[in-house]
């Protein structure tokens, strides 16, 4: 992903399958707010803060739907960072369209597979005639209810990145390619910020999504640039990735670690010509796998 929450300023909360949790700062103060919002739904405090942290742990299921899901086709998951407007899981598939589906679909996958069971338990709440019995906890069942479907429909809104633009991307993907796929989910996105933004004079959590979805769409546009020039450029037809055997592109798409320049790390034999810095090995372009250099 291109511009996400990272852990600075977050709390790590527990370590599961591998797995880093952690909890943004920022949190807590929109958890206030947002309690006290819901506290007219209830006649007690406990129920609203039960239901918004309920919220958050829909999130994290859903988040730990993408981890697992990438560890599965073989890639890369390790962190979840919760935050105010939700969760990201950062995941590191191998770059192949199945892969990268897989690993975005699972997350909606988990709300599916959690509505019909939420749904079950309201409706019999319901017949048990627990809305007058025991309204607090049929108000509680309900809004989870609406959590879970209202989650799994936002998500799947075809805009980058959510996990709906991301899905789109990966099927255009089988199409049209890698970085053409990645060009149009980016620009659906610019298009539907346009949109949003047209809801959010008066909705300011509305405008801070606009806001993140505006720099993710402008990281997807360029990444999407650099992989084009990628695809266009010449090959070290001396060397392959020992993974998917493709030659790496000729052409100064590495940045060196220590200088932050631009170099061509494999005509180069990974030293940086700039700093001096060496590297044993690189990632392939193609793939996402690294490997020692020389191959």
């Amino acid at each position: 992903m291109a511009m996400t929450p990272s852990r600075k300023g977050s709390i790590h909360l527990f370590r599961v399958w591998q797995v880093d949790v952690y909890l943004h700062w920022s949190w807590f103060l929109v958890a206030i707010v947002q309690i006290e919002y819901l506290r007219d739904r209830y006649t007690t405090l406990v129920w609203p803060v039960f239901e918004y942290a309920s919220l958050f742990v829909i999130v994290l299921m859903h988040e730990f739907g993408h981890a697992l899901a990438c560890r599965s086709v073989g890639g890369k998951a390790d962190q979840i960072v919760l935050w105010p407007l939700g969760g990201v899981a950062f995941v590191d598939p191998p770059q192949r369209p199945g892969a990268m589906l897989w690993s975005i679909a699972a997350g909606p996958l988990v709300n599916v597979a959690l509505f019909p069971l939420l749904l079950v338990i309201c409706l019999t709440g319901s017949s048990l005639g627990w809305a007058q019995d025991r309204p607090d906890l049929f108000q509680y069942l309900v809004s989870l209810c609406f959590i879970d479907g209202g989650l799994l429909a936002f998500n799947l809104l075809p805009i980058y990145p959510l996990d709906g633009g991301q899905i789109l991307r990966s099927l255009l993907w089988y199409g049209v390619g890698r970085a053409r796929s990645l060009m149009i989910s980016s620009t659906i996105g610019f298009i539907a910020v346009g949109l949003l933004l047209i809801f959010a004079i008066r909705t300011p959590w509305l405008i801070i999504m606009g806001a993140f979805v505006l720099m993710n769409c402008w990281g997807g546009l360029r990444q999407a640039r650099v992989l084009a020039r990628m695809e266009a450029a010449p090959k070290h037809l001396d060397q392959a990735c020992p993974y998917c055997h493709t030659p790496p592109p000729a052409g100064d798409f590495w940045t060196c670690a220590r200088c932050r320049q631009a170099f061509d790390i494999y005509g180069a034999h990974g030293v940086c010509p700039h700093c001096g810095a060496q590297y044993a090995q690189a990632r392939c372009a193609e793939c996402g796998q690294f490997y020692d250099l020389g191959h």
